[in-house]
């Protein structure tokens, strides 16, 4: 089976104009600086594996800098009027919607996702702020009466205080609206840490939140190499009292534990080992639409992406075969590049992680389909692949592949099937199609998942609540409950 040479894409002027308009360096409040020291890190484009920054690399003393900054302006943000902070996030969302072929352009070269994919983000992120800012003017308390009549039962919401936000490197721009947007509306001040692969587009973000107006010292931004020296004094800093992170469930684990002795308020999206379930009265163009969704959106690297697919024998054989006809025919490329539909992985030991899992998964019987394996240098491009056959032992049911792997396995029964689909240490993200009502109700409530797709492949909306059970984390993000998220309950007791 031969795998195809990706596009390559040639940076030109316009490319390289748009790297030197993005700040490179911490933002602290309210100006860019260097990091103390004057060091810096490579941001490397992984489609060519060319560089394409150096952005500041902040020492401790820098991100406490940013702490202090935070702390300084929380009092002053917390009592800024509601409709102004819904104001600055709505010119947040026009701006980023007026630039939004830049940040699309941004993300594909630090990233590697095809540019319409980079422009779906745009607008996806851009929506947080537009629905965040709808939101900032409607936080609520009450006023009741006390059960004997004697006194008033007040409750009003305040912000939890200056928040300390761990972005990760898939949705470079998306993660950052989805805590900003609701923090911001909330009143709590910020230092955000982006992810060190992909920290660009959240350098352009924050410095269009200045230019917007948002007051110097709500939001810092430190970039870094060292994430957890710079980050552990943070965590245990009194000044901060919330984190909110997105990544790995190792990682997650480890800060729950730093935060647990400060008593931190904390909100975790970690792994998921998402288990897409296709019956056998399912609409199969439906399907196989919903999978290439589901699975291919980031070139799968992205903590909702199908990871098991679960489909009935009866319908298996002619799944498994359209899946493949429609993976085995995307263009892989630069994200750049004229007709690229599959982006590069992000670094080459992720590719390397996907071809063992892949490997492994055929020694113990799978076979492929299409796909299979990585493609020459430079970038790291794995080609997609369709594996059927894949027995429950495979060390990729167990795991999060993070990659344009879809593994299929068969069921005849629906109690097992939605076993198998919680036999898993995550609950993040689960997938049904059927054209049964009842079973898709009744299956729906039966898995152990924060977020279940009925017939479709695509669950994020800044509408609802997204987030996850289990070893996947807690809180939600998004939603009227994302706001939630950021604010304290007072009761204030009235005696008349």
């Amino acid at each position: 089976m031969t795998t195809q040479t990706p596009l390559t894409y040639p940076l030109n002027d316009a490319d390289r104009a748009l790297l030197d308009r993005v700040p490179k360096g911490l933002y602290v409040a309210g100006g860019w600086r260097e990091a103390t020291g004057g060091a810096t890190f490579a941001v490397e484009d992984p489609a060519s594996e060319q560089e394409l920054a150096q952005v500041a690399d902040a020492t401790p003393e820098d991100g406490l800098a940013a702490l202090t900054a935070a702390a300084d302006a929380q009092a002053d943000w917390a009592a800024t009027p509601p409709r102004e902070r819904s104001e600055l996030l709505r010119a947040a969302f026009e701006l980023v919607t007026a630039r939004a072929d830049d940040f699309a352009r941004l993300m594909s070269l630090e990233m590697g996702k095809p540019l319409a994919e980079s422009q779906g983000e745009v607008a996806y992120g851009a929506d947080f702020l537009r629905w965040f800012a709808e939101e900032a003017v409607r936080i609520r308390g009450s006023y009741t009466v006390a059960p004997n009549g004697a006194s008033r039962l007040l409750t009003m919401r305040q912000p939890v205080g200056p928040t300390l936000m761990i972005t990760p490197w898939n949705f470079p721009l998306a993660m950052a609206t989805r805590k900003l947007g609701p923090a911001l509306a909330a009143g709590c001040t910020a230092v955000v840490k982006p992810a060190g692969l992909t920290p660009l587009t959240m350098l352009a973000f924050v410095d269009l939140l200045r230019e917007v107006g948002v007051p110097a010292g709500v939001v810092n931004l430190v970039t870094t190499s060292r994430t957890g020296a710079v980050m552990e004094p943070l965590i245990r800093d009194p000044r901060t009292r919330k984190i909110t992170f997105t990544g790995s469930t190792a990682v997650g684990r480890a800060l729950v534990e730093q935060s647990a002795q400060r008593l931190l308020r904390v909100s975790m999206e970690l792994g998921g080992n998402a288990p897409f379930v296709v019956f056998p009265d399912a609409d199969l163009d439906r399907a196989v639409e919903g999978a290439m969704v589901a699975k291919m959106r980031n070139m799968g690297e992205a903590c909702t992406a199908a990871n098991r697919l679960f489909v009935h024998a009866d319908v298996a054989a002619e799944f498994a075969a359209r899946l493949g006809e429609r993976m085995g025919g995307l263009v892989l490329g630069h994200g750049l590049a004229e007709g690229s539909q599959v982006g590069p992985l992000v670094t080459a030991a992720a590719a390397r992680d996907v071809g063992g899992l892949v490997a492994d998964a055929v020694r113990r019987g799978a076979r492929i389909t299409c796909g299979g394996e990585a493609t020459p240098g430079p970038g790291h491009f794995f080609a997609p692949t369709v594996l059927t056959d894949v027995p429950a032992d495979a060390e990729l049911v167990g795991s999060e592949i993070f990659g344009p792997v879809a593994a299929i396995q068969t069921f005849t029964d629906e109690d097992a099937v939605v076993r198998a689909a919680n036999d898993t240490e995550y609950g993040l993200a689960a997938y049904l199609f059927t054209r049964d009502l009842s079973r898709a109700v009744r299956v729906s409530e039966a898995l152990a998942y924060g977020m279940v797709a009925v017939n479709q492949g695509l669950l994020s909306n800044a509408a609802a609540p997204f987030g996850g059970v289990k070893a996947s984390g807690f809180g939600r993000e998004g939603g009227a409950e994302g706001i939630e998220e950021y604010l304290e309950t007072k009761y204030v007791g009235l005696a008349l």
